[in-house]
């Protein structure tokens, strides 16, 4: 199967208010391409560098989303053109990005990270700071938070992952309104348990373009 033939049968059995982002860390550009050419136009990245060499080489209507953990030292690379920062994980990040978005004229749309899973090696807001985040972040006025984002513990234990989905959607519910409409939750291997529990964004990679190579 082609990466054009897996990327429609995910973007067929997804429902229309579900976004796919498709991540193309590690990806080459004839890859990314393909994606392109059958229509998908949001692409993730998790190192800046790639992320910033890509978005130089590719076509200029890709909307880039930064998926992974951000630095507060490499914000000013991705500042003047990407457009959603899934990661924002710390008010030290919130910070910089209102800083080098201003630099650059933009209001730079980003995801609060919530920590939903048993690891402690992911980042995020804990649910109880999320809240009082949001009300920092009225400040700056450079950033607009649009949604929230979480990952589930990495586990085949089914009813461990939605018990995490679930509380991030209740979180979710709690503080949506106009503003704050995006529920970032679900990767290749567990994104349809995810659109279950109320997910309206996906990232898959392996199941669009294979395994890594």
């Amino acid at each position: 199967m082609t990466i054009a033939s897996h990327l429609k049968a995910i973007q067929t059995s997804l429902p229309k208010e579900v976004t796919l982002v498709a991540v193309s860390k590690k990806k080459t550009n004839t890859a990314i391409l393909e994606a392109y050419q059958a229509g998908q136009r949001i692409f993730g990245e998790n190192k800046v560098q790639e992320l910033a060499q890509k978005a130089e080489e590719l076509p200029r209507d890709i909307a880039w989303h930064m998926i992974g953990h951000l630095q507060t030292n490499k914000v000013k690379f991705i500042a003047p053109f990407i457009s959603l920062i899934h990661g924002l994980d710390s008010l030290k990040l919130l910070k910089e990005i209102n800083k080098r978005a201003l630099q650059n004229n933009r209001i730079i749309d980003c995801l609060l990270q919530i920590h939903i899973a048993s690891e402690s090696t992911k980042f995020g807001f804990g649910i109880n700071e999320v809240e009082s985040t949001l009300h920092s972040a009225k400040q700056f006025e450079n950033i607009k938070i649009v949604g929230l984002m979480g990952m589930a513990t990495f586990t085949d234990d089914i009813e461990q992952v939605t018990q995490e989905f679930k509380r991030l959607k209740a979180l979710f519910e709690r503080v949506k309104n106009e503003q704050i409409t995006t529920l970032s939750m679900g990767m290749s291997g567990d994104y349809q348990l995810a659109i279950e529990q109320g997910s309206t964004m996906i990232r898959v990679g392996s199941a669009i373009f294979g395994h890594r190579n």
